[in-house]
């Protein structure tokens, strides 16, 4: 587990190293859109598809969602009680609430689960994202963002979802899988092949979204209870319900790497759009992503 934290945290740190190097003249903001729209459009729903197709789906893809579902839900509703005794505007609130409820989980989650459980881990990251985290991030997520926020933008949850194409290859794979069509060797060839770019690419971007500058006293004193829901709380009650449906061996210990994975960098998006307090997120999303590097390993230990 060392070992494989030690390697996403160097990737990540390449990522760091380019906000203050501008390789080849490209500022990190600009080639880190440039990469995640690559993945977002072409190579993530490579991965998606190529796993999916091919992978035992089952009662354990029920488990997984429920479990991922119930940690977004709580940890939503720990928020909205903690944010009782804080001073925050809305747009602060907002932000706060958006990262207290979802995690990483493909831009960590995915290639920490990869490393440790090769194609078996691959795919519990996709199911727990597009199963369960993805579906409320673009319904409620974006109802809660928008309500908070300051925009002039029509909301169309729906229309939001279908646009989402690493959504639309799980929903392909997973009806090839069973249907019982099996995945051609040059298939498997071409998608492998694609799908192979989603992991490096991902934790690069990831280095070049951490705001290091944000991490004064004051904005980390402000985001900590942030950061007990995401790095504590979610994965003890994702942990609680994947025992009360009866995971397993390594799913069980997936899904719970999954949910103490860090903030999601993608509210960053979100908060920009829906006029949030975007300085807050980046400090909870980079503090998040640095005290993983500990966390992670903890609950690795602890779990097997």
């Amino acid at each position: 587990m060392f070992s494989v934290i030690a390697q996403m945290a160097f990737t990540i740190g390449l990522g760091v190293l380019w906000r203050h190097i501008e390789f080849g003249g490209l500022s990190a903001d600009r080639a880190r859109v440039a990469l995640t729209t690559s993945v977002y459009y072409f190579f993530l729903p490579a991965l998606v598809l190529a796993v999916l197709w091919r992978a035992p789906l089952g009662a354990d893809t029920l488990k997984i969602a429920v479990s991922a579902a119930a940690g977004v839900l709580a940890s939503m509703a720990a928020m909205f009680a903690v944010a009782r005794w804080m001073t925050l505007t809305r747009g602060q609130f907002g932000a706060l609430l958006l990262a207290a409820s979802f995690p990483n989980a493909t831009y960590m989650g995915l290639p920490l689960l990869a490393s440790l459980y090769g194609d078996a881990g691959k795919s519990i990251a996709i199911q727990y994202d597009l199963f369960a985290c993805t579906p409320i991030l673009l319904s409620l997520g974006i109802f809660l963002a928008a309500r908070y926020g300051q925009h002039q933008e029509v909301i169309h949850p729906v229309k939001s979802l279908l646009k989402v194409p690493p959504l639309w290859a799980a929903v392909f794979g997973a009806a090839l899988n069973l249907s019982g069509v099996s995945q051609p060797d040059w298939a498997a060839g071409f998608l492998d092949r694609l799908g192979a770019a989603v992991v490096p690419i991902m934790l690069l971007a990831l280095g070049m979204s951490l705001r290091l500058a944000t991490l004064s006293p004051r904005h980390l004193w402000k985001v900590s209870p942030v950061l007990v829901i995401q790095l504590l709380f979610m994965p003890l009650v994702v942990l609680a319900v994947a025992t009360a449906v009866h995971a397993t061996g390594d799913t069980r210990v997936a899904i719970v790497l999954e949910a103490a994975t860090p903030v999601m960098i993608l509210g960053l998006v979100f908060c920009d759009r829906f006029g949030l307090d975007t300085e807050m997120y980046a400090t909870t999303a980079t503090a998040s992503t640095l005290l993983v590097l500990i966390t992670l390993p903890l609950w690795h230990h602890l779990l097997v």
